[in-house]
């Protein structure tokens, strides 16, 4: 498992169509179904990492306002679904077997230097591990920071003109595209390349099988119970 195979199912935000988003029970979820890795969020608040998609709290928890107003014990008071917690980003690495890997997204400034050194104890015990981010300037100071078996992989909502050339400047491992931006031509470039490719957010199985055939490493889905195979 991790992100070492081919025809990779990754947990969109745990499993975000079967639990509440970036939660515990949805991260457990996400690994009793079997899917290869998981990817969340991280926010840095209060020097530590928590694990929450927006930088505002209204949408996926009972708080109201902007994330960076809140102390982190109150945020940590607040319901984030199903009377879960906004975990912690160590809290998430306890509660997966080893085996799972985890895609880091840094939504943020001041992530990579708090993400890179928990990655790499979590690379010491052991699990595959993945930073990506929109935000290629703090992708590029996590890469930096990080050791070789770091992967790194920018996100791309479109594909840029650059879009190989900011692979190769981050020594990527990756590029992971949005369904809107994956192309049979680009998923086959970037094998060429060395590149891998990981496609979001995919939520049924022609769709998955069809950029597999083209070539994909894998694909991020909301319901891992429909694309993960025995």
């Amino acid at each position: 498992m991790g992100f070492g195979g081919s025809n990779l199912v990754i947990g969109h935000r745990g499993a975000a169509g079967l639990a509440p988003e970036n939660t515990l029970d949805g991260f457990r979820r996400a690994a009793a179904l079997g899917v290869d890795a998981v990817e969340l969020d991280v926010h840095a608040l209060d020097g530590a990492l928590v694990v929450i998609h927006d930088d505002a709290l209204d949408r996926t928890t009972s708080g109201q306002g902007p994330l960076q107003a809140q102390s982190l014990a109150a945020l940590r008071c607040l319901d984030a679904g199903g009377g879960q917690r906004v975990p912690l980003l160590e809290e998430v690495f306890a509660a997966l077997p080893v085996k799972v890997g985890v895609n880091i997204e840094l939504k943020a400034r001041g992530t990579a230097e708090l993400a890179v050194p928990l990655a790499e104890a979590e690379l010491a015990r052991g699990r595959d591990l993945l930073i990506s981010s929109f935000d290629l300037e703090e992708l590029g100071h996590a890469a930096a920071l990080g050791g070789s078996a770091l992967k790194i992989a920018p996100l791309f909502e479109r594909w840029p003109g650059k879009g190989w050339q900011v692979a190769q400047d981050l020594r990527a491992w990756s590029v992971n595209l949005s369904l809107r931006a994956a192309s049979k031509r680009l998923i086959g470039e970037a094998g060429e390349r060395g590149l891998n490719t990981l496609i979001y957010t995919v939520n049924d199985r022609p769709t998955a099988d069809r950029l597999i055939a083209w070539g994909a490493t894998g694909v991020f889905t909301d319901y891992p119970d429909r694309l993960v195979t025995a």
